[in-house]
């Protein structure tokens, strides 16, 4: 095929970031060696492969070019590991996992085993942790107890750590235990500490006998799932508002309705669903797995500003094709695995760019005018999948285990589910759109680059209004990129303003109807993140999670802001047009503390902590008998750590920033390694409070883990977004499901 008759791909700087540096092949020296139009043309090529295995005389060529024009065009885009892996030695193509535990040593380590494989290959998996024995529960071969999932969690979450994802990141899982479980007040505080479990987002698998029960403000039945024997009973409201409150704390545990998900189960025959996905828009049946893709929808609004449905309609059909296709042509690290996917056919086709459809309509996101029309688009999409999917299934025959499924009788179909949300960080990155169905995050934020010079990044359909209305001008961009919001402007108008709200403008209750709006016509579920400002409360919590169960969702994800993220050292708010700075209270004259030593590379590194009567207030180092830049840096540090202190920032976030800080010679002292000096600064500043506290257990060096959730990315410093249960970044790409 003639590359040079193909269309070529319109990228931004900032989608060539990431794919240069997550996508594209590299040589040994770490360099890309593929362009973003041979990167889709390796991907089409590949898939395009699939319809040989139904047709020796397919049209292969033609099938390339229409895969290779809907992802160059980004009307389309697959999901990460098949733009990434396709054409490769890896070639595993799907995102999402749902392994079994079984209740036996030898089960939970075969998944632990299995997990690893999956992160390896590039997959996130999910896990019902529902089927292992409570804790201190009989175990009849050792004469002893059980632990309980919560103490086996650690274990899948440590095997985690030490596995990066297809060579850039670390796996993701979700980790579900039913609401009737004998240990569901452990599960539910398990991450109340942001340092523990930090490889898996949880959830509660909520049933409707459990909805019943608080509705009815009544006890129900806890069971243990060894014998199924009832071992006792809790409050439902109790339980409910013990959710409510550690979601609220920091986010954790979300909610599923695990008996509505299996209500709408398409293949009961073939098992029951326990679990979802690490981002939760993706239940699975044990040992299943699902690669999904989505519609870029900001390429879908015609010049009078109209949803075009006819090539909308032909970019369904084409992915969907596409999709199929993938299920074909994937490597699955499991022959289990790949049984059951070709099984069941499931492929999730979703929407991007949402957010930047509306806007192009001039139709405010929290609206009934959205809601209907996210109603109608996405059952429009349905529609359009089905009737792919039969055209396929005339020609492919329908999925093997059709006769178990719910369409016996009634439809032929070559996929037993269609249609999934997906967050699509990274790609809404690559498609220059906004992600998924969420809002805007911000109509503009500031981007660091080259000598820490700070440029406006702005919507461009935010920009083209501004021209339209003759108001743009570089002093409104630079006060819009401040605050990344509009609605404080008095510059603006107000229909500029009505049609251009964030994610935090827009009420709760509004996240949750647009949730529910898609969910009408999605089969597997929808990934929405209902964000709340900091000051909301546990009841507005409750609310959002009541009119979701009502509204029909399948899950619910919520995040109030701040509650995961470190506190900044200063920081600026737009009042009145006035500045309000942080500032450092006066160094005590007399203070009190104690020295300690930490070997380093350069030498001993001695700390002194020194403490007033308001706590901590400075911090000095003293570097052995050397000098030169180790103790020049290791004394700006520790004076920028007192200025800090005195300001009243938490040592513990100033802990997690100098911690797993690396240099080029890293020294081992008793209890694990020291990475650097500003490493050794950390560990005394740990060491100090850990032996203040007076925690029984001894400090080890090593007891410190890598704070999950920060406010910056640690690969590029900017700040990172919280959307669908991750933490990611829009500048580099960098993303860490939470």
């Amino acid at each position: 095929m003639d590359k040079n008759k193909l269309i070529k791909p319109i990228l931004t700087e900032n989608a060539l970031t990431v794919l240069r540096k997550r996508y594209f092949i590299k040589n040994d020296k770490g360099e890309p060696i593929e362009t973003a139009q041979d990167m889709f043309l390796r991907v089409a090529e590949n898939i395009a492969q699939a319809d040989l295995l139904y047709d020796k005389n397919a049209d292969v060529e033609k099938v390339i070019l229409q895969f290779y024009e809907i992802m160059a065009s980004l009307d389309f885009l697959p999901n990460s590991p098949t733009l990434m892996n396709a054409g490769r030695d890896l070639q595993q193509l799907a995102a999402c996992f749902v392994l079994p535990v079984e209740d036996s040593i030898e089960g939970i380590f075969e998944a632990v085993k299995n997990a690893a494989l999956i992160h390896k290959s590039g997959g996130g998996t999910g896990f019902s942790f529902s089927r292992l024995r409570p804790n201190r529960d009989k175990v009849k071969t050792t004469n002893g107890v059980s632990s309980g999932p919560v103490s086996f969690m650690k274990v899948f979450n440590a095997a985690t750590e030490a596995i990066k994802q297809g060579g850039t990141r670390r796996g993701a899982n979700m980790g579900i235990l039913r609401v009737d479980h004998p240990d569901i007040k452990e599960f539910i505080k398990c991450k109340a500490d942001n340092k523990e479990i930090t490889n898996f987002n949880i959830s509660v698998a909520i049933t409707e006998e459990f909805m019943k029960a608080y509705k009815n403000k009544e006890k129900y039945k806890l069971i243990n799932p060894r014998n199924s024997e009832v071992v006792g009973e809790e409050n439902a409201e109790e339980i409910f508002d013990m959710i409510v409150h550690y979601a609220w704390k920091n986010g954790d545990p979300g909610i599923i309705f695990i008996d509505r998900i299996n209500k709408y189960n398409p293949t009961p025959g073939a098992g029951a669903i326990e679990a979802t996905n690490p981002c939760g828009e993706q239940p699975l049946l044990p040992y299943e797995a699902c690669n999904l893709g989505s519609i870029n929808l900001a390429n879908f609004v015609t010049d009078d500003k109209k949803v075009d449905y006819e090539r909308l309609s032909k970019i369904v059909d084409i992915s969907i094709h596409f999709l199929d296709n993938v299920i074909d042509m994937s490597k699955y690290p499991l022959q289990k695995i790949d049984d059951m996917v070709k099984a069941n056919r499931k492929i999730g086709l979703g929407i991007m760019g949402w957010a930047d459809m509306l806007i192009q309509l001039e139709i405010p996101y929290d609206s009934e005018e959205a809601i209907e029309l996210a109603e109608k688009l996405m059952k429009f999409i349905h529609s359009e999948a089905e009737k792919t999917s039969s055209k396929i299934a005339e020609k492919r025959g329908v999925f093997p285990n059709f006769e178990k499924s719910v369409f016996k009788g009634k439809k032929k179909l070559r996929n037993a589910t269609l249609t999934t949300i997906a967050p699509t960080g990274t790609l809404s990155m690559i498609a220059g759109c906004s992600s998924g169905i969420e809002p805007l995050f911000a109509v503009a934020y500031t981007k660091t680059v080259m000598d820490n010079d700070k440029l406006p990044e702005i919507n461009p359909y935010f920009v083209k209004k501004l021209k339209e209305y003759n108001i743009y001008n570089n002093d409104l961009i630079k006060e819009v990129a401040e605050t990344g919001k509009i609605q404080h402007i008095h510059v603006i108008p107000d229909e500029i303003k009505r049609i251009f709200v964030t994610a935090h403008d827009i009420s709760p209750e509004w996240h949750i109807k647009m949730q529910a709006a898609f969910q009408k016509s999605t089969d597997n579920a929808v990934s929405k993140t209902v964000n709340f400002k900091n000051e909301a409360t546990e009841e507005d919590v409750k609310k959002v999670y009541l009119l979701a169960y009502d509204l029909g969702c399948k899950g619910v994800t919520i995040y109030r802001d701040g509650s995961r993220e470190a506190q900044v050292l200063t920081h600026s708010v737009t009042q009145s047009q006035t500045k309000i700075q942080l500032e450092p209270r006066k160094r005590p004259e007399a203070t009190f503390g104690r020295t300690i030593k930490i070997k380093t590379g350069c030498g001993n590194l001695y700390v002194t902590i020194n403490e007033d009567e308001q706590g901590l207030c400075e911090v000095f180092t003293a570097m052995g008998k050397s000098g030169g830049c180790a103790a020049a840096q290791s004394g700006a540090i520790s004076r920028l750590i007192s200025v800090a202190l005195r300001a009243g920032v938490n040592p513990e976030v100033i802990i997690k920033h100098l911690r797993g800080t690396r240099c080029p010679a890293p020294a081992w002292q008793e209890g694990g390694i020291v990475l650097s000096c500003p490493d050794a600064i950390g560990i005394a500043l740990e060491k100090y409070l850990h032996e203040k506290s007076g925690k029984k257990e001894k400090f080890t060096i090593n007891s410190y883990k890598e704070e999950k959730f920060n406010e910056n990315c640690p690969e590029c410093g900017s700040t990172l977004e919280h959307e669908g249960g991750c933490n990611m970044c829009r500048i580099c790409g960098y993303s860490k499901c939470l």
